[in-house]
């Protein structure tokens, strides 16, 4: 298995403004956006290889909900989505950096309520994968074989994971076209067959394939 302890950081907007292209496909817009980040943090935190699982948020309601799950939390403190991961990602490097100096100590999984150790590369994972499988997000993470690597999206235009090589950046790009920018920043296109964990929640269209395999139907 590659990197055991992979910390992986999922980041959320405030409810209220998250995934806004699906408004009115659902009675309760902010139950469905946190109904998609809580499934998707589960599977996460049920992959092998994931020591813990971190949710990006300034959002009090998904902070204590998530937490629940057994993810922890850091403050979105970030300009955008990429300055929040590479925010996140930084404090999480020096929290490894200082395990190793100070053994036995407690660091971002003790303070923010994070299980596990984490001594492998960081990770980014959206939260609208509601219908990830463990085992691909395992697998994908395998075949990153310790470089910056990248999934795309069902589409090929997005991104659904990117993973740092252990000890490298980030380096996120998210953002229109991001398979295209994450790939010509060096980073490793993985081309798995992986259809639960390509498969995000944009659209109408996609929540109803979702909810067409049995999923989020009480949303």
């Amino acid at each position: 298995m590659y990197a055991p302890g992979v910390t992986v950081l999922v980041p959320l907007k405030p409810l209220a403004e998250a995934k806004s292209r699906l408004r009115g496909a659902a009675d309760r817009h902010e139950d469905l956006v946190l109904e998609l980040a809580r499934a998707t943090v589960s599977a996460a935190l049920a992959a092998d290889g994931v020591a813990r699982v971190l949710v990006v948020t300034r959002d009090r309601r998904a902070a204590q909900a998530l937490r629940a799950c057994g993810a922890g939390v850091l403050p979105d403190e970030g300009l955008d989505l990429n300055d929040a991961l590479r925010r996140a990602a930084s404090v999480v490097e020096d929290d490894v950096l200082r395990r190793a100096m100070l053994p036995g100590r407690g660091g971002v999984a003790r303070r923010h309520g994070g299980p596990g150790i984490a001594t492998g590369p960081v990770a980014a994972l959206p939260a609208d994968l509601p219908a990830m499988r463990p085992e691909e997000l395992s697998q994908a993470l395998a075949a990153a074989g310790g470089r910056r690597a990248f999934v795309p999206d069902a589409s090929g235009t997005g991104t659904v994971l990117l993973v740092a090589s252990p000890g490298g950046p980030l380096d996120p790009r998210f953002g229109p076209d991001s398979a295209a920018a994450h790939e010509n920043s060096g980073a490793l296109r993985l081309t798995g067959d992986w259809p639960t964990l390509r498969r995000d929640v944009d659209t109408p269209a996609d929540l109803a394939l979702i909810r067409s395999w049995g999923l989020l139907r009480a949303t």
